[in-house]
Formats: C-alpha cells, sequence, structure tokens
C-alpha cells in the first residue's frame, strides 16, 4: 500500500541523495554497442590501409623462416609480428574504451560516489549472489541479454538464405577470393549487430529510465516532512523569529545612549524616540520593549543620563504603532512635541513642534 501512494515526482534533494549514492540512470548495454560500433569502424578503416599487403608479407616472412630453419631471425620476426598486432588491435581498444568513457559521461555526467565504492560483505558473499541470479532481477537481466541475440540470429539466418546460392558456388573460387567474400560477410554482420545492440541499448535506457523514475517517487507526507527537515518546522521557525527579533532589539540597545527621551507605561512599556533638530523632520523610534526588555531600556537610560519620561497612553500607542527605525505617526506629534519642548526647555534649549514644521 506504502508504494501505491507513491504518487509524486521524486523532488531534487531526493535526486541528489540518489546520485550520492550511485543511483543514476544508466545503460551499459549503451555504452558497449558504441563501444562494439567504434572498434568495428576502426578495423574497417585500417582494412583499407593496405592491410593485405600488410599480413601476407608477414606470413610470407614467416613460411619463409619456418622453411629454412635458420634461427638467428627469430626474434626480429617476433618483433615484426608484435608490432603489426599492436598497430591493428590498440587503435581498435582506445576506440571502444574513449567511446564507452564517453557514453557513461553522456548518460550520468561525472558521478564520484565514495558511498557507492564502500566495500560491503554481501558483495562478496556467494550466497546472495546466486540468489540475485535466479531473482526476478536476474532473470530479467538474462532475458534483456537474450532479446537481441534472438536478433542477430535471425539477421545471420537471412544472409546465409540471401547468399546461399554464392555460398554453394564458393568451392570453386580461389582461397583469395573466398577469404575476402568470407571476411565480406563477416563485416557485414558485424555492424548489422552493433546497429542492433545498439537500437537495443536506446530501449534499454529508456526502461532504467522509467524505472529511476518509478524509484524516486514520494507520498505526499514524506514530500512534507522532507520540506520540515530542510526548511524546518513552522513552529521551529516562529520561535526563531521571535528569538531573532528580541536578540535584534537587545542588540539596538546601544542606541538608546542617543535617544532624546524614554517614554515609559512605566512598568510594562517602554519606548525610546530620537529627534534631532537640525536633521530630523520628526521623532523617530530606536529601541522599544515590554517588560524584561522594557526595564533593561530604562536602566541603560538611567547609566547614560537619557531622560525618562512616564506617559502610559502615549507609550503603549508608541509601542502599537510605530516599528523600531520608523518615524512617529502624525496623530502623535503633539504629545510627542509637548515632552521634547519640555526637555529642551529643561536643557535650555528651543523646540519647534514637529506639527508645525510639518505645516
Amino acid at each position: 500500500m506504502a508504494q501505491d501512494n507513491r504518487t509524486e515526482k521524486g523532488t531534487g534533494h531526493r535526486r541528489q541523495k540518489a546520485r550520492e549514492q550511485g543511483q543514476v540512470v544508466r545503460s551499459r548495454e549503451l555504452s558497449s554497442a558504441l563501444a562494439l560500433l567504434s572498434t568495428i569502424m576502426i578495423i574497417a578503416w585500417q582494412s583499407m590501409l593496405s592491410w593485405r599487403d600488410q599480413w601476407r608479407g608477414l606470413w610470407s616472412n614467416l613460411l619463409s623462416q619456418a622453411s629454412s630453419g635458420d634461427i638467428s631471425s627469430i626474434t626480429p620476426l617476433l618483433r615484426e609480428t608484435a608490432s603489426l598486432i599492436a598497430r591493428w588491435t590498440i587503435p581498435a581498444m582506445c576506440a571502444a574504451f574513449g567511446m564507452s568513457v564517453l557514453a557513461s559521461i553522456a548518460q550520468t555526467g561525472l558521478v564520484f560516489t565514495p558511498k557507492a565504492l564502500k566495500p560491503t560483505l554481501s558483495r562478496f558473499n556467494p550466497i546472495s549472489n546466486i540468489g540475485k541470479l535466479f531473482s526476478f532481477g536476474g532473470l530479467s537481466n538474462i532475458l534483456k541479454g537474450l532479446v537481441p541475440m534472438g536478433f542477430v540470429s535471425y539477421l545471420c539466418v537471412s544472409i546465409v538464405r540471401r547468399d546461399w546460392a554464392q555460398m554453394a558456388l564458393s568451392t570453386y573460387s580461389t582461397p583469395a577470393a573466398s577469404a575476402a567474400w568470407i571476411l565480406s560477410h563477416l563485416f557485414e554482420v558485424a555492424w548489422k549487430a552493433g546497429l542492433i545492440f545498439l537500437a537495443w541499448s536506446c530501449v534499454d535506457y529508456m526502461f532504467q529510465k522509467l524505472n529511476y523514475e518509478k524509484s524516486l517517487k514520494m507520498t505526499k507526507e514524506e514530500i512534507k516532512q522532507e520540506g520540515k527537515d530542510l526548511e524546518g518546522n513552522p513552529e521551529n521557525k516562529k520561535r526563531v523569529k521571535r528569538t531573532q527579533r528580541k536578540l535584534a532589539r537587545r542588540f539596538r540597545m546601544k542606541d538608546v545612549a542617543r535617544a532624546t527621551v524614554v517614554i515609559t507605561n512605566p512598568t510594562h512599556y517602554a519606548v525610546a524616540l530620537e529627534y534631532r533638530l537640525e536633521s530630523m523632520a520628526a521623532p523617530v523610534v530606536i529601541a522599544k520593549g515590554q517588560n524584561l526588555l522594557a526595564q533593561q531600556i530604562k536602566e541603560y537610560a538611567r547609566w547614560h543620563d537619557v531622560p525618562i519620561v512616564e506617559n502610559k497612553p502615549l507609550a503603549q500607542a508608541l509601542y502599537k504603532a510605530v516599528e523600531v527605525g520608523e518615524t512617529i505617526p502624525e496623530k502623535l506629534y503633539t504629545a510627542v512635541a509637548e515632552i521634547l519642548a519640555f526637555i529642551f526647555r529643561t536643557q535650555g534649549r528651543n523646540i519647534q513642534s514637529p506639527a508645525a514644521q510639518r505645516g
């Protein structure tokens, strides 16, 4: 039932975790088919470069050496044989290896997964490996390999039926003509079989893609849980935000030192205002707090000789209506101006009310 509930596509985080564990879409048959075709093409290209003369010269030297019985020239002859074999095999092997690597990179990109490379005892357990061989997955892999072999067998039978008459007459041909005819047909079977394997590998890749997407599917509950794990529980996020706001207000405690006045409730609220005649059009709330934070603001104000004025309705109104860093609203200009005027008169300065400045 849990599998039936997996109706949602895998998230990016789920895909990243699967990639870190080595779970990617990859068709080994595609790499093998491209490697086979590249090898066939390289051999066909080499065959056009006087391959007949090269091998004919080698066999002639070998037969001459065998008939003469001279042992002194064996070493150069072996060196020539090894050189010719290397010239034919190394390019084909390099082409096959390079094409296989490119096909793997094209399918999955560069993937390095230490978790997938970590050795486990189950990989070396012969009993479990035999069990995997006779499991549904193992049998499906065997059947998957038999399908293209069936097409290749049909290809061979069709070529034999097509050229049966030539095969019957080949007994009257020269050995060179018979060898050329056999090689041409072997090449035809090879490149056509390579195309069959390539087509089947594309089909296999699509099946791998479908199975991969199916394995990544998630339930709605799993997606919600993943979102909570990545972004945090909403209740925890609210709690963190409240704590951050409190910390931010505490960090603004140092701004109380430059406040012009602190208006209090007197015990529940405290709002610190700053007003500069030369640069400000209206007072600005630079700190505010409630309960314990309000007591800390007042203590900080006393420590820095900032005037504290008790005005319950004004303190509550400022605390509820104005955030830290904002100017006071116009409806509170008059009440604040009266307090500022009293403070400035006490300090021997003149003040023009914010309402008068605005007018």
